[in-house]
């Protein structure tokens, strides 16, 4: 579709039906989507309803157990796990887990409770390579460079179907860091261990967690300038979970890479289609939209 007939098309609809933009998501944007779907059959991206990741807070402890909720730097801490979606809002937070604890244990241990983590029927989420990769839970291909800056620059794009895939994975989990980062930003009392007792520390987490998902709904300006945490290495190692069955946790990683490549494969794919669509001049291909997992 040329783009003056698709500005055309989302101009009908905005004035002539109830669609509205929604906070990160213009009209526009949901048309693209939309055709996306229809006229490729693509449907890996619109399936993503977040972000998963943990992080450290920084806690008081007393007690036997002090040692496994000090972190290499000597420093005591309680392990979070939070899930989020991409308006930078907590769709799921687990706090009180001690430092040394595994992330895919913390995952687990979501997933197994009452009111615990719920992954709706055919979606999933994005995860790190601390992660097991599964349909619930995808995660970037392993020993393949992943983070945004390591293909910034001239001649640093992605050169195969495994690179594209980890930069727009990259680029689309960046919003978990972001939250965690404002989180810490708009709650001042976890840049210090909080002088509580520490079931009190970790519901304090949750708390401070409903509070900012209601100043984002409710907040026009709520905007922060933050430091995104930068917790990986280069390349990435593939993640063991001593939860499941050797027979299951195998069986579930050989769809789940195999679901993960075809995905892979069919962003490479259109990728070189516009390529060879710029060069015969039938539309214009901008290398920055390498960064869009929608894409």
């Amino acid at each position: 579709m040329y783009p003056n007939v698709f500005l055309k098309l989302c101009t009908i609809i905005r004035e002539g039906t109830n669609l509205e933009d929604i906070r990160y998501v213009s009209i526009e944007e949901m048309v693209a989507m939309f055709l996306l779907i229809v006229g490729h059959n693509d449907r890996y991206c619109n399936d993503c309803v977040g972000a998963i990741d943990g992080t450290h807070i920084l806690a008081i402890i007393r007690g036997r157990d002090v040692s496994s909720y000090r972190n290499h730097h000597g420093i005591n801490s309680q392990n979070v796990l939070a899930a989020c979606n991409f308006d930078l809002e907590f769709i799921y937070v687990l706090s009180g887990w001690e430092d040394s604890a595994h992330d895919s244990k913390l995952l687990n241990d979501a997933l197994s409770r009452r009111n615990g983590l719920e992954v709706p029927q055919g979606k999933y989420y994005l995860v790190d390579c601390r992660f097991v990769n599964c349909r619930q839970f995808l995660a970037p291909i392993h020993k393949v460079r992943y983070h945004l800056k390591e293909f910034g620059g001239q001649g640093r794009h992605p050169r195969n179907a495994e690179e594209l895939f980890n930069l727009r994975h990259s680029s689309l989990r960046d919003v978990i860091d972001r939250i965690f980062g404002i989180f810490k930003s708009r709650f001042k009392i976890f840049k210090v261990a909080p002088p509580f007792p520490f079931q009190v520390q970790a519901e304090l987490v949750l708390a401070c967690a409903g509070l900012h998902n209601f100043l984002r709904k409710v907040c026009s300006s709520d905007e922060f300038s933050v430091k995104v945490e930068d917790d990986q290495s280069s390349h990435i190692e593939e993640a063991d979970n001593p939860e499941l069955s050797m027979s299951s946790q195998q069986q579930q990683r050989t769809e789940a890479h195999t679901w993960r490549a075809k995905i892979a494969n069919s962003m490479w794919e259109d990728r070189s289609r516009k390529a060879v669509n710029e060069e015969n001049g039938e539309e214009q291909y901008d290398e920055s939209e390498e960064h869009n997992i929608y894409e």
